[in-house]
């Protein structure tokens, strides 16, 4: 399986969760009910909306560059709450068990990047229903994060419009879920520049995301010197 399959059909289809069980045979993955439950209980805290009609969806990693969800906006949005960290370990979407990958997650503090700067994609409230289920199938398929209502604010220096967006959903990290980990950063790029699995390499990730994030004309110093530092990693290693 590679990175193009995972879209909507497929994850309409349920194979997502036959290949994670596939993946990881011993890990937990939420039931069709468990998984609308989750949704219906998140739903029913939503807060008062801000800017626009509709949801703000926060996207800090590949749901910047590979959304797929139907949106009516986008836009540079930024949280200062959180920060971005590779502290989601995957043995089977972009890695192995023997060698796992990581993925990006938000960890509660500002971190040293003062927050995080991402993209906000805002879904129409007629939407809203089949929208949410559809990134709550690709998200939220087995223990790992906690969706949370942030305060998304927009970026110093970016087209004004309003000074809050109100509040979006971020797909914050879950530290007690089991592919938590908080790792040195050696450790981090070694993993990164070697992992592969089913999904693509966690290399190629990393790239997409930084320039996915370059594209819209954000700078996220974290990424980018994870993003360098892999580079390296991968050039001075031994060839085939």
């Amino acid at each position: 399986m590679s990175e193009h399959i995972l879209n909507r059909e497929f994850l309409l289809s349920g194979r997502l969760v036959e290949e994670i069980r596939r993946w990881s045979p011993d890990m937990r993955v939420y039931s069709d009910a468990e998984r609308a439950a989750l949704l219906a209980a998140f739903l029913a805290e939503r807060p008062q909306p801000g800017h626009g009609a509709g949801v703000w969806v926060f996207a800090y990693g590949s749901l910047i560059w590979n959304p797929m969800v139907h949106h009516v906006e986008r836009r540079a949005a930024h949280t200062p709450d959180w920060h971005r960290a590779f502290c989601l370990s995957t043995s089977g979407g972009r890695g192995t068990p023997e060698n796992p990958g990581l993925m990006l997650g938000l960890r509660p503090g500002p971190g040293y990047a003062d927050g995080c700067t991402g993209v906000a994609f805002r879904i129409d409230e007629a939407l809203i229903g089949p929208e949410l289920d559809l990134l709550w199938r690709r998200e939220m398929v087995a223990p790992g994060y906690i969706p949370r209502w942030v305060e998304l604010a927009v970026p110093k220096g970016a087209d004004p419009g309003g000074a809050t967006l109100g509040h979006g959903i971020a797909f914050t990290s879950d530290s007690a879920g089991p592919g938590y980990c908080d790792l040195a950063e050696e450790v981090i790029v070694r993993r990164i520049a070697t992992a592969s699995g089913r999904m693509g390499t966690a290399a190629e990730y990393l790239f997409r995301t930084r320039d996915g994030l370059r594209e819209l004309g954000i700078d996220c110093p974290f990424v980018e010197r994870i993003a360098v530092l892999v580079d390296a990693e991968m050039a001075a290693a031994p060839g085939p």
